[in-house]
């Protein structure tokens, strides 16, 4: 009956299968690739355009979105570390997946960084007062201190230290996660989820690139770190986004994950009660189709049959 149903409605059923691990994590490793290729290069080309923080924001947000139109459907789009950690902390992939996730991540994101150290100009290193390719790329790395964009932009008269710096780190990872899982929540009437989650980047990298250079994802701090041999700091760049991560996703599986499951139950328990209705409705429709056509016919003859009889009786 319930195919029967189906065939009346014009409703389709087609077999949807999971895209395997293999192409997830290629999916992964090129939207962290593209992500990283504009944020760090942005960074890396900062000295020679004036877009600044402003541009690095809107960079973020906008390689972000690409990327998650593109393969957003074949991995979920985490593109960061802290993210995956989120996910898996939210119910959303295993924990196998995550790791795995880590590595596809860390690939493109040394991928994209590799990419924009081989091909910086050697002269721009000498017009830059560089010493070498290294010293041009450390305008890319996350810091604090004296690698606190605040401390080159106030020329040493104010920085970050390293507990404003863990903080912030947290806070806007915390966001960000946060934003993610709400965002490509079940029940979430927004309709395009990629839009939200750049735009968080954006907002998150204006309020904090004067702290840190903007972390919030493990995989790209890793990439400038190799590249511009700057290892000191990084281990703050790994503790605080995934601090903030699994303080996000504990929120969302608190206070989230219950009541979707109760959604989902109610609109399984309402679907089968309107697919009952309809069920009985066809057969009614079914049998009275079947009933009426020979009953009419028997009454019909019924009622002619008298006629000639009491005709015959009056002439009489």
């Amino acid at each position: 009956m319930s195919q029967d149903l189906a065939a009346t409605r014009g409703v389709t059923e087609v077999e949807e299968r999971s895209p395997s691990l293999l192409v997830r994590l290629l999916s992964e490793t090129f939207g962290t690739f593209l992500l990283t290729l504009v944020i760090v290069g942005m960074l890396v080309y900062g000295p020679l355009n004036s877009a600044q923080a402003l541009g690095i924001a809107l960079g973020g947000a906008f390689a972000y979105i690409a990327g998650a139109a593109a393969v957003g459907r074949i991995s979920g789009a985490h593109f960061n570390p802290a993210i995956s950690l989120g996910a898996w902390l939210g119910g959303r992939i295993s924990i196998t997946a995550m790791f795995s996730y880590w590595g596809a991540q860390l690939v493109g994101a040394i991928l994209a960084a590799a990419v924009l150290f081989t091909t910086i100009p050697r002269a721009l290193v000498e017009l830059l007062g560089k010493e070498d390719v290294q010293g041009v790329f450390s305008s890319a790395v996350n810091g604090f201190g004296e690698l606190s964009p605040l401390y080159l932009q106030t020329q040493g008269g104010a920085q970050f230290d390293w507990f404003p710096a863990l903080l912030v780190e947290v806070i806007i990872s915390a966001v960000l996660v946060g934003v993610y899982l709400g965002a490509n929540d079940p029940r979430s009437k927004f309709g395009y989820a990629p839009v939200a989650v750049g735009s968080a980047i954006a907002a998150l990298t204006l309020v904090s690139w004067f702290v840190t250079n903007t972390g919030m994802n493990p995989a790209r701090s890793t990439a400038a770190a190799i590249f511009a041999g700057e290892w000191g700091q990084l281990w703050l760049f790994w503790v605080a986004p995934l601090v903030g991560a699994a303080l996000a996703a504990l929120f969302y599986r608190a206070f989230g994950s219950n009541e979707a499951e109760e959604t989902d139950e109610l609109d399984l328990d309402e679907d089968d009660d309107d697919l009952d209705d309809d069920d009985v409705v066809v057969v009614e429709e079914t049998e009275i189709v079947a009933v009426e056509t020979p009953a009419k016919a028997e009454t019909e003859a019924e009622a002619a049959t008298p006629e000639p009889a009491k005709k015959a009786d009056d002439k009489a």
